[in-house]
């Protein structure tokens, strides 16, 4: 057996620490959300809730409430724009890395110019007005789908680590450019696809911005607005009206309750992808 000498024991220690600070302020928010108001006010965040109360949940899920189709709708949305950007965004990556693609520089400049400059809210409204994205469910799926010029130059960077003498060999064999992306470099370059995957999955999952601008139909609404609804609506009720039964409506363990529901997905998938995540990031990230 492998004896453990003393800066082991302190990397397991600091290793120990660090992953129970990252651990806590999850079972604090957590505890909170299972709390009451009334002992939240009077004892503050405690990690063992003193009064156990299911009334924030109780609130988000009542019986005519929209939650679970705001969870089908994201859960969609998040879905298919996930797989879509990542698609487009790992073939324009290998069109760049491919030396057989005329102007490849000049595309991959033309594709840097949007992480520099933006064209800014109002053109960006009018284009979707445009293209019909208001109201229905592309009005969530569209706007994003356009890939991340820095998700696409990370990997381009991870494909350029692969030898160049494996595409010439497969055109030998009679390959065209389209097998020999998706039978040699997409799976050869999994750790960025799935790094990317992961930053467009919680970029959609997280997204309410595309709602509040192009859809005012309350069957598409995605989870994360539908809940700043619940919540924005119950903060003005406490404003207008201060009687009893409004006060007595939940309110920070609402705020935490809401963070548990759109947080969970997430943490569920990190652990599956987060093997690729480190090994994707650095080696996308070394040449520029």
């Amino acid at each position: 057996m492998k004896r453990i000498g003393p800066w082991g024991l302190l990397n397991y220690f600091l290793a120990a620490v660090l992953a129970l600070a990252c651990i806590l302020p999850m079972i604090l928010v957590l505890s909170i959300s299972l709390s009451s108001d009334q002992a939240i006010r009077q004892y503050g965040y405690q990690l063992i809730p003193k009064e156990f109360s299911l009334e924030a949940y109780r609130l988000i899920f009542r019986g005519n409430s929209s939650v679970f189709q705001g969870y089908f709708i994201s859960l969609s949305v998040t879905f298919l724009g996930t797989l879509l950007a990542t698609l487009i965004t790992s073939m324009a990556a290998f069109a760049l890395v491919n030396k057989n693609v005329k102007y490849r520089n000049s595309l991959a400049f033309f594709f840097f110019i949007p992480m520099v400059f933006s064209g800014g809210l109002v053109p960006w409204y009018i284009m979707c007005r445009n293209l019909g994205l208001v109201n229905n469910f592309f009005a969530l799926l569209v706007p994003t789908l356009l890939f991340s010029p820095f998700n696409m130059f990370l990997c381009r960077n991870f494909m350029r680590e692969i030898p160049d003498s494996l595409m010439e060999s497969a055109k030998l064999d009679g390959a065209r450019d389209f097998r020999i992306a998706f039978s040699i470099y997409f799976p050869l370059s999994a750790p960025v696809i799935a790094t990317v995957a992961l930053f467009y999955g919680i970029a959609y999952w997280n997204d309410w911005f595309n709602a509040i601008m192009l859809v005012n139909n309350q069957n598409i609404y995605p989870l994360q607005y539908m809940l700043m609804k619940i919540q924005s609506e119950i903060e003005s009720l406490r404003r207008i009206q201060p009687g009893i039964p409004v006060r007595n409506l939940p309110g920070e363990s609402l705020k935490m309750a809401t963070c548990i529901l759109t947080v969970g997905p997430i943490i569920l998938l990190y652990p599956y992808l987060q093997k690729y995540f480190v090994k994707g990031l650095v080696i996308g990230g070394v040449k520029g």
